[in-house]
């Protein structure tokens, strides 16, 4: 066994020590692309998202010089009809590019420095083998020698474009390998198959021609791959049962993540962490410091503060992802800063209605903890008024909560959508922010005769009351509470031990004005 030729099974040893989710079905998925045209698959996710998990199961079940079976004998893979025909049966090369940049003097070694480091292990594996100058062609010659076929698994391919992004030189070296890797006429003999994750989609890179052979996996479109992209709502479940954490408050804190194929997909870093410590809390967006949000944020592209904001109450917002250069330099619009924060995990992407949105309470938290500290002092101003919004709809001040109700539908909605229900529900739930702390935001909850527009539930153990709000639109506020009382919203809290405060608003579109009523509502 060594560092980049064939590792062995430590890697999965240790995660299967751990607390585990069985996701082995992708060996499945990867069997049937052995030897093929499709054999090339890049898988591009968030950091945190298991990528690197996932490298190290595949490098435990291919690699020849390790037995593995007694780590999948009871796992999904091992019901698989081709589980036999290919446990530990390749050699293995595993390029973890980021240890190399760490470990070259200087970044501009990294792909020369990659070379000698694999090359020095092949010869050592196949010493009758004439040296020859780059990886490429030595791994041709073993395979003119010994019929001999490579899996080349590459954990974050694109670090070299992140890292040294405007080092033209470098990349153009590194893009020259895996042309001699994947894009020649010895691919087909040498390489059975490659495996590449990253953050980002390789599809536009300006010297993409090496790479597109390669079967796209993104956070925009993971296809059959979906179920691979994070936990399952139904791997959600069993771990909060066998562990006995409220499967809800999980909901709420870490999904948000929907595909076509799998319509709930979950942080799983987070739930992960979640459960170890017994409490919920922003695991994943730790381990990206809220900086790199800021700066996409205070780019100010035209319309973005409008977008963040609309997000921010709740709104879904369009985007179009197709000029997007799928890199961290070429930002030219609103809609690359939306579609690169979706590659980063900070927002999900709606493919039905081509839109965005903020996924869940964890990003949510951090958006917030961005724009206090970004140059957007306007919505800044917005999300400290929302702390005392919040105590003037306790203390029962009407007046003062229309106020601050009319100062955020000013402030967060664009001019050709001020008249519209959807911004009036979105500025009212921006305006209350403060409440994630201590409520469930939950939007038209069945109860009684209809649907109450928005409900703030108090979270377990908080002494809050119970916030029911009606939304009502060129009426009038009392009109709003009338209709709570009439339709009996309330009955679905009996037994709750709550008390229950009724908050009616109205917005009168000729005069441009908010209205508010406030009352305790009476069991």
């Amino acid at each position: 066994m060594g560092m980049y030729l064939n590792l062995g099974n430590a890697g999965f040893q240790s995660v299967r020590k751990g607390l585990y989710v069985d996701k082995t079905e992708l060996i499945s998925f990867i069997n049937g692309t052995l030897g093929t045209k499709d054999k090339l698959t890049c898988v591009s996710r968030p950091r945190r998202f298991g990528k690197s998990y996932a490298t190290q199961m595949l490098c435990a079940y291919y690699d020849k010089s390790c037995d593995s079976r007694e780590l999948f004998h009871d796992l999904k893979i091992a019901e698989d009809k081709t589980y036999e025909k290919y446990l530990n049966k390749y050699d293995v090369i595993y390029l973890d590019i980021t240890w190399f940049i760490s470990t070259s003097k200087n970044i501009k070694n990294t792909v020369s420095h990659l070379q000698e480091q694999v090359t020095k292990e092949l010869q050592g594996l196949y010493p009758s083998v004439e040296e020859e100058g780059s990886l490429p062609m030595l791994l041709s010659k073993i395979n003119e020698a010994t019929g001999q076929k490579f899996i080349i698994i590459i954990d974050e391919w694109d670090a070299l474009f992140r890292e040294a992004k405007d080092d033209t030189d470098l990349q153009k070296e590194y893009i020259q390998l895996l042309r001699g890797l994947f894009k020649s006429s010895q691919t087909d003999k040498m390489i059975e198959a490659a495996y590449m994750t990253g953050i980002l989609p390789i599809k536009k890179y300006g010297t993409q021609s090496a790479l597109t052979d390669f079967r796209e996996y993104t956070m925009i479109s993971p296809k059959k791959l979906a179920k691979y992209v994070g936990f399952t709502e139904t791997e959600v479940m069993q771990l909060c049962e066998e562990h006995n954490i409220d499967f809800e408050e999980t909901k709420r804190w870490y999904d948000g993540y929907s595909f076509s194929k799998i319509k709930s997909v979950y942080s799983p870093n987070s739930v992960v962490q979640a459960i170890q410590n017994e409490e919920f809390g922003t695991y994943w967006t730790e381990t990206e410091t809220y900086e790199s949000l800021k700066i996409y944020i205070d780019m100010d592209e035209d319309g973005l503060k409008e977008s963040i904001v609309q997000m921010l109450g709740g709104a879904r917002c369009p985007v179009d992802i197709g000029t997007f250069q799928n890199d961290m330099t070429s930002i030219k619009s609103k809609d690359d800063v939306l579609t690169l924060l979706v590659h980063l995990g900070y927002l999900a992407y709606d493919a039905k209605s081509e839109s965005v949105y903020i996924p869940n309470e964890e990003v949510r938290r951090e958006f917030i903890r961005a724009v206090k500290a970004g140059k957007h002092t306007e919505i800044a101003k917005m999300v400290l008024a929302s702390d005392r919004l919040l105590q003037d709809t306790l203390n029962m001040n009407s007046e003062r909560v229309a106020a601050a109700i009319q100062d955020a539908h000013s402030a967060s909605t664009a001019p050709n959508f001020y008249n519209n229900e959807q911004a009036l529900r979105s500025t009212v739930r921006f305006a209350y922010l403060s409440c994630v702390e201590e409520f469930k935001d939950i939007q038209e909850l069945p109860s009684g005769i209809g649907y109450a527009d928005v409900v703030y539930l108090p979270k377990k153990n908080s002494t809050m009351p119970i916030m029911v709000v009606e939304l009502k639109w060129n009426r009038s506020a009392g009109g709003a509470i009338e209709q709570i009382k009439n339709r009996n919203y309330p009955q679905i809290f009996d037994g709750y031990g709550s008390d229950i405060l009724l908050v009616g608003i109205n917005y009168d579109e000729k005069t441009k004005k908010h209205e508010c009523l406030i009352e305790k509502y009476k069991k």
